[in-house]
């Protein structure tokens, strides 16, 4: 479904990595879910909404808070990256329309990852998944100032693809992300991975495959030498 119309021809495109390329969230679930049970408490779509799309170092603080352990944040950290080290290894599938999307964007002009994951985490994801080869730029939380919900993944990729922001579009999937790419200028098209989720947006999709998603991108001018 499209609401409402994207850009018909974007200097550039930023993808989110997490959630809405590569099926890494059903890795961190397993993850979380562990952790949860193992302080003595669920895990639903409400704890889920508590952590999704934060950096792990901000997921692992809200979840002390959660557990009654304050403090604890930089352990669950480690646990953190090490459960979901261990589950990337297992294999991460790109998801539903996700490298026909990205493949018909970068025919087009060029495009760029802007993650909340540390770095370890997004060249596992992009690897696994297939969808590294597109790529020749992607930015990982650890390596901007502030990470998302502040602007600067956002503004280093737009500035490493020599793109004005206000030109380019922002592809999110939670709502730290989608104020991330807002705060930065860009054009916000979201799909949701928690479904039902009010995410801030100029554009609105339930998946990556939507046929009316694909032929914009498949429509986009396109460059004079593709690559």
């Amino acid at each position: 479904m499209i609401p409402g119309p994207l850009p018909p021809a974007p200097e550039a495109v930023v993808f989110d990595c997490d959630g809405l390329l590569v099926d890494t969230e059903s890795c961190w679930s397993i993850v979380e879910s562990a952790v949860f049970a193992e302080h003595g408490h669920p895990f639903g779509p409400e704890q889920k909404a508590l952590v999704v799309g934060r950096t792990v170092e901000a997921a692992a603080e809200v979840m002390a808070e959660y557990f009654g352990r304050p403090g604890a944040g930089p352990h669950l950290v480690t646990e953190l990256l090490s459960r979901v080290r261990a589950e990337l290894a297992r294999g991460a599938a790109p998801l539903p329309g996700a490298a026909e999307l990205v493949r018909a964007c970068r025919a087009a002009g060029p495009v760029a990852v802007a993650s909340n994951s540390p770095r370890e985490l997004v060249d596992a994801a992009l690897e696994s998944s297939g969808l590294a080869r597109y790529f020749e730029h992607s930015f990982a939380a650890d390596e901007v100032p502030s990470p998302k919900p502040a602007p600067d993944l956002y503004l280093a990729a737009c500035e490493a693809l020599g793109a004005a922001p206000e030109a380019c579009v922002a592809f999110e999937d939670s709502a730290t992300g989608a104020r991330a790419a807002r705060a930065a200028g860009l054009f916000v098209a979201v799909v949701p991975s928690l479904p039902g989720t009010a995410l801030p947006h100029d554009w609105l999709g339930a998946a990556l495959d939507d046929p009316g998603l694909l032929r914009w991108a498949r429509d986009l001018p396109r460059r004079e030498t593709p690559r």
